[in-house]
């Protein structure tokens, strides 16, 4: 089989096989985001139909698709990247049964500029701590892409494959050193291996693995980050908000009903309360309402590395935020004037 410049022995897999994985692959996928924003509704419902069926009417799906956009963009790069780099150590380690290979097939076909635009998404959305690995899958594709296409080129081959890598991974090394330093410190040991272990690690995925366990280091990998990798999506997705929190002045004396709005029509404000209690609160008695910030989070990490925090991503640094200097009275459930 030849595309790309790449002759891979052992044959091409059967047009009917492909056919049929590429089938179940356009059914599972379509899906999956499906079953995550149904899940996503249940979850927030807190397991009741009529709540869950309520949330559907009103809810808009643009909304739940821009939350899942937003929550789960860092995952596409991560799939990309990871099926390019497994399925390029298959195809200059066991070119044999690389035809046969389904993922060697997948990483065969992938675009260059697909893989191009993912590490540059993986750049703006991943954390500080995350980009040595990036530059490390960028570095290792680099190197397996030139051990296919450039055989006869032994003097470029070898700067690609091994020079580029060493030169990367010292330049990584230098920048977050200070880093891990801290880390190290503070003890943070993860966020230490984070920062320090990829850039170390470049090198050795650019070159072939002995033949008889090709398949082992490749497949089963993706198989675990297959099985893996939704679980993760799935547990991530359910914390995201997916309705705007909200605090609502009601009646005389005025009270706060503390929740997430629903929605709001000509007779009625709706609103989900904290512990799944829908309430109907006629427009009449409505006094005022406002919008309340989500919590911030502490953050996972205490690390910098020349003053960026580890858990920030070039988007946050880059992108506008709202500062919240001041919390509305109402969004701690007290009125706006006290009586």
């Amino acid at each position: 089989m030849t595309e790309n410049g790449i002759y891979v022995k052992g044959g091409p897999i059967p047009p009917r096989r492909r056919r049929a994985q590429l089938n179940w692959l356009l059914t599972v996928l379509p899906a999956f985001p499906l079953v995550l924003l149904v899940l996503r509704l249940w979850w927030l419902s807190r397991q009741d139909l009529p709540t869950m069926l309520l949330l559907v009417q009103y809810i808009s799906p643009l909304g739940m698709i821009s939350a899942l956009f937003i929550t789960l963009i860092w995952s596409i790069p991560a799939v990309i990247l990871v099926l390019r780099l497994l399925g390029g150590i298959l195809l200059v380690s066991a070119p044999d049964d690389a035809g046969r290979s389904l993922l060697a097939v997948t990483a065969l076909r992938m675009p260059d500029w697909v893989v191009l635009i993912a590490a540059m998404l993986a750049a703006f959305t991943w954390q500080l701590r995350l980009l040595p690995l990036l530059a490390m899958l960028i570095v290792a594709i680099l190197g397996l892409t030139a051990a296919q296409r450039f055989r006869g080129e032994r003097w470029l081959t070898l700067w690609i494959t091994i020079c580029v890598p060493v030169l990367a991974g010292t330049l990584v090394l230098i920048f977050v050193w200070p880093g891990i330093v801290q880390a190290l410190r503070i003890g943070e040991i993860s966020t230490a291996l984070l920062l320090g272990v990829p850039p170390l690690l470049g090198p050795l995925l650019t070159g072939p693995v002995p033949a008889r366990t090709a398949r082992l280091v490749t497949h089963w990998p993706a198989v675990g980050a297959a099985l893996i990798a939704p679980l993760v999506i799935g547990v991530v997705f359910l914390r995201a908000p997916v309705l705007p929190d909200s605090a609502v002045e009601v009646g005389n004396p005025v009270h706060v009903v503390r929740g997430q709005l629903i929605a709001v029509d000509d007779t009625s404000t709706t609103v989900l309360e904290d512990g799944g209690l829908v309430t109907f609160i006629p427009n009449d008695q409505v006094r005022s309402k406002t919008l309340c910030p989500v919590p911030a989070r502490p953050p996972d990490s205490a690390v910098t590395v020349r003053g960026w925090s580890v858990v920030d991503s070039a988007l946050s640094w880059i992108a506008p935020t709202r500062q919240v200097t001041e919390v509305d009275p109402r969004c701690l459930g007290r009125p706006l004037k006290a009586s």
